[in-house]
């Protein structure tokens, strides 16, 4: 059965006393995803024996982030920053040491990084989607005015006083470091509030993993990176940080193009040279900067910036497709992780033609966000043939197993069956997504590899919340060799939902 690695948990160690005589109480694996959370999706992690402790630490994981969001955010008129922002210039203001730390962040890596990391980028990115919304690149003459512009400095730091001052009204942003800075403190927060023996914080494809746990980490394909496609790779990864930048998620559609949202502040345009990059790194700051960075500098220069940041191991993935990666990389790689090497066999019914392989069935949607309830909904998705028997499962997401039979209908045909593995359990690195969105893929095949028949399927697509609604959406598809593209309307927990069978 293939089943989504973001939401899953399970029994996970079991252990002897001090004395090695009296057994420990089992230690379980506790995760609960939220969307809507700094712009993107997070998911926790606990391991512990206590279920109590385990809402403990991700109660104190949420204050913490709740509390450096309304210290760092840009959108927010009423964070600390924003207020800082609309101070006069040349007016030393003294800051939280969250919000001197990120600004000197962003100096420090101005210079190590030459530029290519420059708190006024949005300068730029303000530049492009202007652009997007009319239709029609920038001149020439307003990218220089932008490069003009970034390259001032914006600000001087006191640390003796922890003072900022303005000293330009360029408009800044604190994303590449922010989102690095907070998770690493609320994994600290949660580890520090209650009896858990590890924790893995993950924001929108950044994660930090700290405890007694080697976590398995699939590294998102740039190229094909629905839910349930595979990995570039599978790592294990203990007490590290990691971090992915990419523009194969997020960006702006100018005529026929598609230019990146990460812009290099050295020339005012859109980076187009790499698609992604992977770092893992003690710091977390250390694997967001450098994951930033990587999309803009060149190959040669991202290998000896990445020679100064120590036990720093990295992937780089180039728009053309070739894989560079750093010589300790390969030690990260999961040993259990084999590669695939037998193809699938089709089965045949009658006069009925195989799946054809160049087409796969695209499944799209988002989920509503819930006024006071932004934790996202337990789901399952499945394929059945005109039988009505069970072809694929595609999708199970769920935090708790006894939650499980609250999406009736899929446990009425799965219920007896189920079983957890270990591979479901793994975190995802890839590049921030819009919250709520997510994409599915059938490539035709059934739960045991097998190549199914052209003919007519219907996807379901379940979804519940605890002691809350059981919603389903049932689509019928004829799927032949025509591509073909149906909408739904959705229902309360999932909207927005479209069926596209098409080429790959």
């Amino acid at each position: 059965m293939k089943i989504i690695a973001s939401i899953l948990t399970g029994l996970l160690l079991i252990g002897a006393g001090p004395n090695g005589d009296i057994p420990k109480k089992a230690s379980l694996l506790y995760v609960s995803n939220y969307e809507n959370v700094l712009g993107t999706s997070l998911e926790f992690k606990f391991v512990s024996s206590s279920e109590v402790e385990a809402e403990k630490a991700e109660q104190a994981a949420l204050a913490e982030i709740d509390r450096l969001s309304a210290i760092f955010s840009a959108y927010s008129p009423n964070s600390e920053f924003s207020h800082w922002m609309k101070n006069d210039l040349n007016k030393p203001v003294k800051v939280s040491k969250p919000l001197f730390d990120m600004l000197q962040l962003f100096e420090q890596w101005k210079i190590r990084t030459n530029g290519a990391l420059d708190a006024s980028a949005s300068v730029a990115n303000t530049l492009w989607k202007e652009a997007a919304k009319n239709q029609k690149l920038p001149t020439k003459s307003e990218i220089n005015a932008a490069v003009y512009t970034m390259k001032q400095r914006h600000y001087t730091l006191n640390e003796q006083n922890l003072t900022a001052t303005r000293i330009s009204n360029a408009p800044l942003m604190m994303n590449t470091f922010a989102k690095s800075y907070i998770i690493n403190l609320a994994c600290d927060a949660a580890l520090a509030s209650s009896e858990v023996n590890a924790a893995v914080v993950n924001i929108g494809g950044d994660l930090v993993i700290k405890g007694e746990i080697n976590e398995m980490v699939k590294v998102t394909n740039p190229f094909a990176n629905a839910e349930n496609d595979e990995p570039l790779d599978q790592l294990l990864v203990k007490n590290r940080a990691i971090a992915t930048s990419g523009n194969y998620r997020r960006g702006e559609q100018i005529g026929k193009k598609w230019y990146s949202h990460i812009i290099d502040p050295r020339t005012g345009k859109p980076v187009d040279g790499v698609i992604s990059a992977t770092v893992v790194a003690p710091n977390a700051t250390d694997a967001g900067a450098l994951a930033t960075a990587f999309n803009v500098l060149s190959l040669s220069e991202s290998k000896a910036l990445a020679e100064t940041v120590n036990a720093a191991e990295y992937l780089i993935i180039t728009a053309s497709g070739k894989r560079i990666e750093s010589k300790g990389w390969v030690n990260l790689i999961d040993p259990t992780k084999k590669a695939i090497k037998e193809f699938a066999k089709p089965i045949y019914f009658g006069a009925e033609k195989p799946w054809d392989a160049k087409y796969e069935l695209f499944i799209t949607f988002e989920l509503n966000t819930i006024a006071g309830n932004n934790h996202r909904p337990f789901a399952a998705i499945w394929v059945e043939n005109e039988s009505k028997q069970l072809v694929r499962n595609l999708a199970l997401w769920y935090n708790k197993t006894k939650w499980v039979p609250d999406l009736r209908n899929w446990y009425r045909i799965n219920g007896e069956s189920f079983k957890a593995d270990k591979t479901n359990y793994a975190s995802v690195t890839g590049a921030t997504r819009s919250p709520g969105k997510y994409t599915i893929k059938w490539d035709g095949k059934d739960d045991k590899g097998n190549v199914v028949p052209q003919g007519n399927y219907t996807i379901h697509i379940e979804s519940a919340k605890e002691h809350g609604t059981d919603e389903i959406i049932r689509q019928l598809m004829e799927l032949k060799k025509t591509a073909k593209k149906v909408t739904t309307a959705g229902n309360v927990e999932i909207s927005n939902v479209t069926f596209e069978f098409r080429k790959k």
